[in-house]
């Protein structure tokens, strides 16, 4: 499995790049992420639950840092194990650079799985990493973002006043019919 991707998140360099290197901020972003302990300077154990498609398992594994550009970039080489669901490894070499007043994250991912999970499919696997990507960079930018420039998300707007019509018309057609199929069926 290959990825790539670039986010944007609304924090400098350096502050992005204390985030990446915080076990407890990282675990706060990382769905699924039951632990995450540093166990040497560019070492950290992770146990984690993930689903894709019908496999669900708690990996555990080590991630290692390597090739460390400060407030740059590294390389993130990662094993895990998941019991009989089978296991994970690969690389993510991730890049910052300032953006507009954040900071872009370029990464990009190789992996490879096996055991059930190889068995079930790369669209799936490709589509689980996708979403938990998504997820992760959210949170991190949820968690990066100054608390008085967050946005009160508004209420979300009533149902629109057409969609309620055509509600009310499609079931008056549907009393219609069954009426026009009953009165046909007494009629004979």
């Amino acid at each position: 499995m290959e990825m790539t991707g670039t986010r944007t998140v609304p924090a400098t360099v350096d502050a992005t790049w204390a985030a990446l290197n915080d076990p407890e901020a990282l675990k706060a972003c990382i769905p699924g992420c039951e632990s995450l302990e540093r166990t040497g300077e560019n070492e950290l154990r992770a146990a984690m639950t993930a689903r894709v498609g019908p496999v669900s398992a708690r990996f555990s594994g080590l991630i290692r840092l390597s090739d460390i550009v400060p407030a740059s970039s590294y390389t993130i080489r990662f094993e895990g194990q998941g019991g009989a669901a089978g296991f994970a490894n690969g690389e993510a070499h991730v890049a910052l650079a300032a953006q507009d007043g954040g900071t872009q994250i370029d990464y990009t991912v190789k992996a490879q799985v096996g055991g059930k999970l190889a068995q079930i499919g790369s669209r799936l696997i490709d589509g689980a990493a996708a979403k938990i990507a998504d997820d992760f960079f959210a949170r991190f930018a949820e968690r990066l973002t100054p608390p008085e420039a967050r946005v009160a998300q508004p209420p979300a707007a009533p149902p629109a006043r057409s969609l309620w019509i055509r509600l009310a018309l499609a079931i008056a057609i549907i009393v219609a019919i069954v009426l026009y199929w009953l009165m046909q069926s007494g009629a004979k």
